[in-house]
């Protein structure tokens, strides 16, 4: 699912809350669910987390090979 899709799905309530559960705005999620901002790697693992996987780490970050960071082991 899109973070378009799943922010539509919320209230303003809903939307404030995970905006602050990854401590950004709820203008900033907006930004980037409607592709005017792209999500930084940081934002991008917090929205995966937040959202339970519907809205996917590879969905808001393509240009970042995160089946390589999922694969790899801390050191």
């Amino acid at each position: 699912m899109s973070l378009l899709e799943y922010i539509k799905g919320l209230d303003k309530a809903g939307l404030e809350g995970l905006a602050e559960r990854c401590k950004t705005s709820a203008g900033q999620i907006k930004q980037v669910a409607y592709g005017n901002r792209r999500a930084s790697a940081g934002l991008a693992v917090c929205l995966e987390r937040e959202t339970q996987g519907v809205v996917t780490c590879e969905s808001l970050r393509e240009d970042i090979d995160w089946a390589y960071l999922r694969g790899s082991q801390a050191a």
